[in-house]
């Protein structure tokens, strides 16, 4: 069996002891493996990233945006063979993995302004013969961990910003599906990268850990699950670190009784089902405002729902693959067995789906739950399937209170012709990120994504403006030049300009 390697100061490394398999969803099968880091590894990319940090800070912004540019053409270029690699080991369709990789290439096209970003800010005269600066300077090493959802897209809203910010990057991927990250930083280094700015290095949580315990590692980007978000976290800032973590979502949409139904049904097919519901931005609670809407939704949506085009995610085509791995399915149907057990209505089971050709895959056909309550676990828990549950409530702020009461608040949206409707909601909701007549508002790569409560850890967002911020320090200069032959005597009061 081959093994993925890692990826140290511009060179492919083999794994060192442990391992773990690495699956095609799809099938069942696994036919390949991934070396899992000990300490000793991560550390020789650690001193990698240290020892090309001086010379990179002061590599002009200009010339880290060029290495963009040539990233961001060998990116396209390479399109059709990322998105195989990752519906390969992840099991999204084709298409849905050509969109992940357009969207990560957003945030490469945002880091290719470099020279603009990283503009400080001059003020002439503060003083006598007095000018002020800011200056925007890079951390140093930095690291980045991200999920097993988006291979491609994740990394991407991480280290190109950081490396054109004149930092050095540590990248620990998700260990299930790893192939296509490990691609992606090799066309950087082909795009003109140097050695140790950019490193790969996978892993479970002992290279996790090994990041956080690291002295010369100065920050730490994290996306996955609240829990492990909430340790990294806890774990990184309590050394000194500074740290983003963005957590899990339960997001809701609002379908007012005005709502253009048929587009709504539509975007929420999409929101609920695409990706088989594994995207921290999936809606997975339908909250109906009155009977009507909900009974309407239902009719609508269920006809849609059973003709979900199902199969193995490398063929072209489809609506949905399968789960990531034979535990995530396990899981879901768990929480379909509870919804169950608990009194919710299940109007669609998915269940028994079974896709000929690839019995042994990991799939879980579309799943719709309606009369489900604020207290059963598939309303309060992240289910991460493709599972829509169906809430129904008597008003708009009934909805809102819902939505506000609940521990997440990553992303949310409302369906609604009323205009008064939708400025109440996006004013009033606790939600970091909010559509109207949008599904999945997920911001562009020149705003910044990140959620409310318990889905981040962390004062800055992720990628945008907030990203420029979270991977800079902003230095204050202030610089006098007396004229010639000039004495002042000493001047024992604060200054002031008063």
């Amino acid at each position: 069996m081959s093994h993925i390697p890692h990826l140290i100061n511009g060179e492919r490394v083999a794994g060192n002891g442990r391992s773990a398999p690495v699956y095609n969803p799809s099938t069942g099968d696994s036919t390949t493996a991934v070396g899992l880091a000990d300490r000793a590894t991560m550390q020789l990319a650690i001193d990698a990233a240290k020892a090309a940090f001086p010379a990179w800070r002061n590599t002009p912004p200009a010339k880290r945006a060029q290495i963009m540019f040539r990233f961001k053409q060998l990116l396209e270029q390479n399109e059709n063979e990322i998105a195989a690699l990752i519906s390969a080991e992840h099991g999204k369709t084709i298409e849905d993995a050509i969109g992940e990789l357009k969207r990560g290439i957003e945030n490469v096209e945002f880091a290719c302004a470099a020279p603009e970003i990283l503009k400080g800010e001059y003020s002439r005269n503060v003083g006598p013969n007095i000018d002020a600066w800011t200056d925007l300077q890079p951390i140093g090493v930095v690291a980045g961990i991200t999920p097993f959802n988006f291979p491609a897209m994740v990394p991407l809203w991480m280290y190109p910003l950081a490396i054109v910010c004149g930092n050095c990057f540590i990248l620990k991927p998700s260990e299930r599906d790893p192939s296509s990250t490990l691609f992606i930083a090799e066309l950087a280094h082909q795009a003109g990268l140097p050695k140790g700015v950019l490193n790969v290095v996978n892993g479970d949580k002992d290279a996790v850990d090994a990041l956080i315990e690291a002295p010369e590692v100065k920050a730490l980007s994290f996306v996955g699950s609240t829990p492990i978000a909430e340790y990294i976290y806890s774990e990184g800032t309590k050394r000194g670190k500074r740290v983003q973590a963005l957590g899990g979502a339960k997001n809701h949409a609002v379908l007012m009784p005005d709502a253009d139904l048929n587009n709504a049904v539509s975007a929420l097919m999409g929101a609920a089902y695409g990706s088989c519901g594994e995207r921290c931005m999936a809606i997975s609670v339908a909250v109906c405002v009155g009977d009507q809407i909900a009974d309407a939704l239902v009719e609508k949506i269920v006809p849609q729902i059973q003709a979900l085009k199902i199969g193995a995610g490398t063929s072209c085509g489809l609506d949905m693959g399968p789960l990531v791995t034979a535990a995530a399915r396990d899981k879901v149907k768990g929480y379909i067995d509870a919804g169950v057990a608990q009194g919710a209505k299940l109007v669609v089971d998915g269940r028994g789906l079974v896709v000929p050709g690839n019995e042994n895959g990991f799939f879980v056909g579309g799943t719709l739950f309606d009369r489900v309550t604020p207290d059963m676990t598939i309303y309060t828990d992240e289910i991460f399937g493709p599972v829509l549950c169906i809430v129904r409530v008597g008003s708009l702020e009934e909805a809102m209170q819902l939505i506000n009461d609940h521990e997440y608040g990553n992303g949310t949206c409302i369906f609604t012709r009323d205009g008064e409707a939708a400025r109440l909601f996006c004013d009033e909701i606790e939600v970091g990120m909010v559509g109207v007549n949008v599904p999945l508002p997920v911001p562009v790569a020149y705003h910044s994504f990140g959620g409310w409560k318990r889905s981040l850890f962390g004062d800055l967002h992720a990628y945008g403006p907030d990203g420029v911020r979270f991977y800079t320090r902003k230095k204050a200069i202030t610089q006098r030049w007396p004229a010639r032959k000039s004495h002042e005597a000493a001047q024992f009061a604060f200054p002031s300009n008063g």
